[in-house]
Formats: C-alpha cells, sequence, structure tokens
C-alpha cells in the first residue's frame, strides 16, 4: 500500500505492481514507462509531468489524478476509470483509451493520434 507516498522524480521503468494502491500519491515527473500496472488504485495522484509512455494501466483507477503534461504515448488505458482527470496538455498519442471512462475530465489541448 503505497498510498499518499512521495515516488516524485522515481524511475519505475518496466516496474510490475498490477493491483498497486497509489490513491493521492505524488508521482509528479516519475518514470514509468513500460510499467504494468493493471487494476492500479491511482484516485487523486499526481502523476504531473510522468512518463508514462507503453505503460499497462488498463482497469487503473485514475479518478481525479493530474496527468497534465503527461506522457501517456501508446499507453494502456483500456478500462480506466479517468473521470475528472487533469489531462491537460498531456500526450495521448496511440493511447488505447476503449471504454475508459472520461466523464468531467479536463482535456484541453491533450494529443491524441491512433496509429493508421
Amino acid at each position: 500500500n503505497l498510498t499518499d507516498a512521495d515516488l516524485s522524480n522515481a524511475n519505475l521503468t518496466a516496474s510490475q505492481l498490477p493491483q498497486v494502491n497509489l490513491t493521492r500519491a505524488n508521482l509528479m515527473n516519475a518514470n514509468l514507462g513500460k510499467a504494468k500496472f493493471t487494476g492500479m488504485q491511482a484516485a487523486g495522484a499526481n502523476l504531473k509531468n510522468a512518463k508514462l509512455n507503453q505503460a499497462d494501466l488498463s482497469n487503473a483507477n485514475l479518478q481525479e489524478a493530474d496527468l497534465s503534461d503527461a506522457d501517456l504515448e501508446s499507453s494502456n488505458l483500456k478500462n480506466a476509470n479517468l473521470a475528472g482527470a487533469n489531462l491537460i496538455k498531456a500526450n495521448k498519442k496511440n493511447a488505447n483509451l476503449d471504454n475508459a471512462n472520461l466523464e468531467n475530465a479536463k482535456l484541453t489541448e491533450a494529443t491524441q493520434k491512433k496509429q493508421e
């Protein structure tokens, strides 16, 4: 249980922490590229400017999380709960958002392009 943990600037590249509880944790500027966080609980977490490229965040609870300026390129957010999340200026290029809950999410200037 990493609730309220300060993991800012941490390098967790390719970590495998399925079902981890990061509720309200500070992961600002953390590198989580290629990590496997399926079913992660991270409601209210600070992921501002985090690197989450190619990460597996399927079924994650990111409700009210701050993902502003985060790099979500090619990440898997299938079935993720992003309700009320801040995705302002986040890079969602090629991210899988199938069945993700984006209700009331802030998406201003967020980029998303699907591979063709």
